[in-house]
Order: C-alpha cells, then structure tokens, then sequence
C-alpha cells in the first residue's frame, strides 16, 4: 500500500505526496487518510533517513577578508560534498515552506530571526532532526521508525479510514 496510486495521475500524486511530506516535517503531525499516511510515511523516512545519514559532514575552511586595512582569517564551516548533495536532493522534492511570523512579534523581530535563514524547512531537518534521530539510532541499535501512525476511526462524511502522522519525539 506505500506505493498506492490514491486515485491520482503521476503529476498529482507525487504534488500530494510532495506537500504532505513537506508540511509533516514542519509541522511534526499530519492528520490524513490511512492510505495516504501509509504512502506519506514511507517517503518522509527515506528523506529524514537521507539527512541522518549526511549531517555529520562538514568541511572546515579558512577564508581571509579586509577589515580596516587588515587581513583577518575566519574559519567557516560548509557543507560537505555528501551533505550538500543530500541537501539539493531534499531541496529538489520538498516544499519551500517559510518561517511565519508569530502573533504579536515585531516585525523588526521577526527579520532578526530569520535573515539568515534562506530555506527554513530544510535547514530544520539538518539541524533538529537528524541530530535527534541519529542519536535514538545510536541509543537503540537502529535506524528508521522516525514516524509513527495512529488511526482515528473513519471520517464523518465519507466513513474513509483516518490517521494522524507523528514524528517520533524521543
């Protein structure tokens, strides 16, 4: 059933799959049909599997700059070639989702916290996730089981078989 085609053509299946991935790893939950968590779930592990297993590699690297007539070294921080390719891959399937803004937060605020932030949906899967599930996969033993699914019973209208999508906190 994870490679269902709910009903769709090609192009509006993988949108649908597309953005519910998208808004699952933003949100941290899903409500959904039991056939699409199913079909969703399968995804979103292969993409936070893909990120777990290239967080780690960063190239460290020195780049000189003029500040008052002087030269100073700064050391930075990039992505490595495995991390950067996993990074455009992530990048190419998920959704662009932005930052909003909260309520009742200046706006002077809210650039603060977000300008240098260019895609904040994939920098929190490298950044929050893969950390949190790389270290639960060092702690049990194994990898995978990032999402879990609970069914809700079926929806009033159409009696179709409900589920909600998590990712798996601890």
């Amino acid at each position: 059933m994870a490679n269902s085609k709910l009903g769709r053509p090609t192009k509006e299946r993988l949108a649908l799959v597309r953005n519910q991935v998208s808004s699952l790893l933003w949100n941290g939950y899903l409500e959904t049909t039991l056939v699409k968590a199913k079909s969703i779930k399968a995804t979103a592990e292969k993409q936070l599997t893909l990120a777990i297993n290239t967080y780690k590699d960063v190239v460290k690297v020195n780049k000189t700059k003029m500040e008052n007539g002087k030269e100073i070294s700064i050391e930075v921080l990039n992505d490595g070639p495995k991390k950067l390719a996993a990074r455009r891959k992530l990048m190419g399937f998920l959704y662009d989702l932005q930052e909003q803004r909260q309520p009742k937060e200046a706006k002077s605020a809210f650039i603060a916290r977000t300008e240098d932030i260019a895609h904040p949906l994939i920098e929190k899967i490298f950044n929050v996730y893969a950390p949190r599930y790389a270290e639960r996969a060092e702690k049990l033993g194994q990898g995978g089981g990032y999402i879990r699914i609970v069914k809700l019973g079926a929806r009033k209208g159409d009696d179709a078989e409900m589920a909600r999508l998590e990712l798996i906190e601890e």
